[in-house]
């Protein structure tokens, strides 16, 4: 549970298919004057060195927003942000999902991060000292906190699935959320691998919440090796516009076969 790190996989074409996304639907939110709550279960350390020997061992960065990252208007709150944070720390630093939403929210948005790996949970602390970071279990904090003040507003659920049981118990949390916010924003990553084991996870999702968005999209693997092929979002309650936002971004990702 504590071995991951994401700056072996930051900038890859997943996180390009979910921050883009998460940007958009952010920009749209913040375009009413009341205020929203940000909840993210798996934050990670929100900003990443893509020149770390950890991202050069594996190149993910180099085929992914480094390669597209022309795909985006300059006005396009993703490409914001990536040129924000490339100013303010550097060409080769990327914003993993809190440094955006730390971005793109407002100061009367609350924003409660969770991160259960010690030394990713000290990063995303210096990275975000505004925020509210708790190291703690993601699925057993936004139990514990929902329903947010302010009730309108967004939860990112984007574990690693190191733990298999994950694909499992996701469906569950995720019901259980719904019945307590059932005016949240819930958006859930899931990776594409070549042995599809999201499967079984996605038709119990979608049995449980067939109004919501269901949108992957498709890429070569970074490497031989590489089992991921594809990033998927599942996203309940998505706002005015996001199906239009995902067609955009399929026609890019398309570009790629």
């Amino acid at each position: 549970m504590l071995s991951y790190q994401h700056i072996y996989h930051a900038g890859n074409l997943a996180d390009v298919h979910k921050h883009s996304l998460l940007a958009w639907i952010l920009k749209y939110l913040t375009q009413k004057d009341k205020p929203i709550s940000y909840i993210e279960t798996h934050a990670g350390r929100a900003l990443y060195d893509l020149q770390a020997p950890e991202a050069l061992k594996t190149h993910e960065a180099v085929v992914g927003i480094t390669r597209v990252s022309n795909w985006f208007a300059r006005d396009h709150p993703y490409q914001k942000c990536l040129q924000k944070t490339n100013k303010k720390n550097g060409k080769f630093m990327y914003p993993g999902s809190p440094m955006i939403a730390s971005q793109l929210l407002r100061s009367s948005d609350v924003i409660t991060l969770a991160e259960l790996h010690p030394s990713e949970h000290k990063a995303l602390e210096l990275a975000l000292p505004n925020a509210v970071c708790r190291q703690v279990d993601g699925f057993s904090m936004a139990h514990s906190i929902l329903p947010p003040t302010p009730r309108r507003g967004l939860m990112l659920i984007d574990p690693s699935y190191e733990i298999k049981e994950d694909y499992d118990t996701i469906p569950t949390h995720i019901k259980k959320y719904t019945r307590t916010w059932n005016v949240g924003i819930i958006i859930l990553w899931y990776p594409i691998l070549m042995s599809f084991p999201h499967k079984s996870m996605l038709t119990k999702l979608l049995s449980n919440h067939p109004d919501a968005l269901r949108h992957e999209v498709s890429f070569p693997p970074a490497r031989k090796s590489h089992s991921l092929i594809g990033s998927g979002l599942f996203i309940i309650n998505p706002p005015y516009g996001t199906t239009q936002e995902t067609k955009h971004l399929e026609t890019q990702f398309d570009m790629l076969r």
